[in-house]
């Protein structure tokens, strides 16, 4: 594992990161993953939490007794902008998986690799390798302002790229994550829900607007 760093990006840069614009010219090469209008293109991998698309949204609501459970992309990939928009219940942790992976022969096909963290009050951007090495892969601890970045009850404008070994996220404008790390270069992109215990009341997290363009090596 690589150390994290923050960088100081030029004033350009930053002001296009501000307003959640890709640092490339233009809209071409945008994709929606699946065909944003049902689950076609994505497949559930562990867990029996419920997905479903309503108002545009795809809605992820926990079950009592479940292991994290993830909506994933049939399609794997390696370089990549990612853009979303998620709101998250306070009480349920979620991510989404990037460059991640399911093989039979890796316990049992549990899901594993990058996720992007979403918690209200947590270390929302940060990157946690789920079932791997099992912690956050950020040199340092979150801030104050990072565990406030994460809007309850509202929606929250996420961006994420991925070039070569080097991973960055942005959270409602502010970067979080700059970080460099050669493990995985390739893989699905997936929506966690993450396990509740034996708690009866559902839980959501929704995500809208999702769009992803792949980028060169």
């Amino acid at each position: 594992m690589h150390a994290l760093r923050y960088v100081c990006l030029p004033v350009l840069a930053l002001a296009l990161a501000g307003c959640g614009i890709a640092s490339t010219a233009g809209d071409r090469g945008w994709v929606t993953p699946g065909n944003g209008k049902d689950l076609e293109g994505w497949e559930q991998i562990n867990g029996s939490a419920k997905y479903e698309v309503k108002d545009g949204a795809i809605v992820g609501t926990s079950v009592p007794n479940s292991p994290n459970s993830f909506l994933c992309t049939k399609k794997r990939y390696s370089d990549f902008e990612l853009e979303f928009e998620v709101k998250v219940d306070k009480e349920l942790n979620s991510g989404v998986q990037i460059r991640s992976e399911s093989k039979p022969e890796y316990q049992n096909g549990r899901v594993h690799g990058y996720q992007v963290e979403i918690a209200v009050g947590g270390f929302s951007g940060g990157i946690y390798d789920e079932a791997r090495r099992g912690k956050f892969l950020n040199a340092d601890k979150p801030t104050e302002e990072i565990r406030a970045l994460l809007k309850e009850n509202a929606w929250n404008k996420y961006r994420v790229v991925c070039q070569g070994d080097r991973i960055q996220t942005w959270v409602n404008g502010r970067q979080v994550t700059d970080l460099k790390d050669d493990m995985t270069r390739t893989g699905f992109i997936g929506l966690q829900v993450h396990g509740v215990g034996n708690r009866t009341e559902p839980l959501q997290v929704q995500w809208r607007n999702l769009r992803l363009r792949e980028l060169k090596p």
